[in-house]
């Protein structure tokens, strides 16, 4: 059975929106104005190594197509081969190599992948599509940088969700200009 794991860079104010992407925000790459040092960019690395397909959504998807295929490396051979999921209602001819646009519900695809045979199914931002996969239990663990900054305002991970959901911390640190590293599990 595959694990989805969520992943994402938040400010203590719990915004998510645009933290090193090109999109129409005010603070647009606001995570990237900190330093994460050695440790955390092995934190990523590690976590990228793991990881054996993406699921995104559409926002994400389209972010991380424009960049990933014009990189080289290691990661970026590791992200242009792997198999990518994208949810959309409107995307019909993804470009970027593997991919698969599951069209139905979400809950009810991530539900097909997580039952399936593999490893980590790893999501990076698409706050759109992890709120749902919170509320219905789908997440199997929780993966947060932390940066000392406030927003104000941006997309928030968990927005106006009204489930009460309790999490057990399985990891902390903190790397970098204060940047600290967070993972979690549902708690039993």
């Amino acid at each position: 059975m595959a694990r989805i794991v969520v992943t994402e860079y938040i400010s203590l104010d719990g915004v998510i929106e645009a933290p090193g992407g090109t999109e129409d925000y005010k603070h647009v790459n606001w995570a990237m104005e900190f330093d994460r040092g050695p440790e955390g960019q092995e934190f990523k690395d590690e976590e990228t190594r793991s990881s054996d397909a993406l699921l995104l959504g559409r926002i994400t998807y389209e972010e991380f197509a424009k960049a990933w295929p014009t990189m080289e490396g290691e990661y970026a051979d590791k992200f242009n081969s792997m198999p990518k999921y994208v949810v959309s209602s409107t995307l019909e001819e993804p470009a970027w190599t593997n991919t698969t646009v599951l069209e139905g519900d979400p809950v009810e695809e991530a539900s097909k992948l997580r039952e399936g045979p593999g490893g980590d199914i790893v999501v990076h931002g698409s706050s759109q599509l992890a709120q749902p996969l919170f509320e219905h239990d789908l997440v199997d663990e929780l993966r947060l940088m932390l940066y000392p900054v406030v927003l104000g305002s941006g997309k928030r991970l968990f927005g106006d969700a009204e489930v009460k959901k309790r999490w057990r911390l399985t990891d902390s640190r903190t790397v970098g200009d204060g940047v600290v590293i967070l993972a979690y599990q549902p708690a039993a």
